[in-house]
């Protein structure tokens, strides 16, 4: 991979220790031997376990009751759908895999949200492969069904209690290992961040989803859409559901549609939803961002072996980011996505917690799909700026909410949200000792 290769721009690169260039070079040549050149047949195995394993390919639901509240045609990607949950098996499958054709004996991973780690345990027990998932001791607090699923799978779970106990924290504890156990062991690293390959490799294990959604709404819509949502922490359901539509300007509109200002648009509009938190203000004397929205209010940094968009402070150090969606909860962003930002291909935008959780609660009622929180805040903006994204809109549903309901119940208990069910049968049942 050439230097050029490895950077998007001003972006990526490969910023790590010299102890850890040898298995950076020995997974470069193994990424383009295999997935780029489809080597020993490893993409049509890939191809065949994410259909017979993950249930490939996914639907794309049109959504009936959404497209009637917003006078918009609403279509969902199903990536809940996957197994295991959510749209990490791509990339999680992918990189077991190719770990197995590098003949590395040991896989190893960090988690947020707990849905990465889930995926890279079912895909080593799949495999026949060993795994250890480091994850923060907040995370395990707030997605302890995620533990169990990791820990049913016969991963082991090394709690990470640095700092805020949070997915930073994870990818450094686990960028640790990897730097000292490299000739046996594999780092899948769960989004679109850290040095080269990564973010490419990444992105192309996850491009399925633009690759069966694009090809899904113009056999459904009979075109492109107007724009495309999805959430964004580190980017990988991110540049996974834009990557087929980055290149697309839509259909060609007729002279009627532009004299009526009606019709498809000239481009996908691409919008990649941030955790706006509580708040897009930074506290630097803290050191804390009360948000998750790197791309929006971020500088450029380095952080995790890449250059990128981060929350930093005046003095260049990260500062902890905030969301009630712990898959968002991260200081910085995959290069690709800053780069396509400061292009001006993708918008980057965001929605506070509230909003995300009264998505949440509307999603759940009006289609009968529990989104994951992160997903959630890619319905927070659709449902602020419906009016603003065209005829025709794709949201990726990137995971399910199993895991976050302890959470949702909890945050929804502080908030007056009109949306929200009423939950005093669970009060109920607890304060009398009562089994529901």
């Amino acid at each position: 991979m050439s230097t050029d290769d490895a950077k998007f721009g001003e972006y990526g690169g490969q910023f790590v220790p010299e102890s850890l260039m040898p298995a950076i070079e020995e997974l470069t040549d193994a990424y383009e031997r295999y997935v780029i050149e489809n080597e020993d047949g490893f993409t049509d195995e890939f191809r065949r376990r994410l259909a017979d394993f993950g249930g490939r390919p996914l639907p794309l639901q049109h959504a009936e009751s959404l497209s009637e509240r917003y006078d918009t045609e609403v279509y969902l990607k199903r990536e809940d759908l996957l197994h295991g949950g959510a749209h990490k098996l791509n990339n999680a499958l992918g990189q077991v895999l190719l770990a197995k054709y590098m003949g590395k004996e040991r896989i190893i991973a960090e988690t947020g949200a707990g849905q990465h780690g889930t995926a890279t345990a079912m895909a080593a027990a799949h495999l026949d492969m060993p795994c250890e998932i480091y994850m923060g001791k907040t995370d395990i607090r707030r997605q302890r069904p995620n533990v169990f699923r990791m820990k049913i799978n016969g991963a082991e779970i090394t709690p990470v209690t640095t700092g805020r106990g949070t997915l930073k924290e994870a990818i450094s504890e686990t960028m640790r290992d990897w730097a000292t156990t490299v000739e046996n062991t594999h780092y899948v690293i769960g989004s679109v961040v850290g040095p080269a390959p990564f973010p490419r490799m990444v992105r192309d294990f996850q491009a399925v989803i633009s690759e069966e959604a694009r090809e899904q709404v113009q056999e459904k819509a009979g075109r492109l859409p107007d724009a495309v949502l999805a959430c964004a922490g580190g980017g990988s359901n991110t540049m996974g559901t834009f990557h087929h539509f980055v290149d697309d300007d839509g259909a060609e509109r007729s002279s009627a549609e532009q004299s009526s200002g009606q019709g498809p648009r000239d481009r996908v509009g691409l919008y990649a939803v941030e955790a706006g938190g509580s708040s897009l203000q930074v506290d630097e004397e803290e050191g804390v961002a009360p948000n998750s929205a790197s791309l929006s209010t971020g500088e450029e940094g380095v952080l995790h072996g890449a250059r990128t968009k981060l929350l930093q402070d005046s003095n260049g150090q990260i500062m902890e980011s905030h969301s009630v969606s712990a898959g968002l909860d991260y200081a910085g962003v995959g290069p690709e996505l800053a780069h396509l930002v400061d292009e001006g291909r993708v918008d980057a935008v965001n929605v506070d917690d509230d909003s995300a959780l009264e998505a949440f609660h509307r999603l759940s009622q009006d289609e009968g799909v529990i989104p994951a929180l992160e997903t959630a805040h890619a319905f927070g903006y659709l449902e602020e700026h419906h009016d603003e994204l065209g005829d025709l809109v794709v949201v990726n549903v990137s995971g399910r909410g199993d895991k976050d309901l302890e959470t949702v119940l909890e945050e929804t208990e502080k908030r007056d949200l009109d949306v929200a069910p009423d939950m005093s049968v669970l009060r109920e049942a607890a304060g009398s000792g009562g089994d529901l």
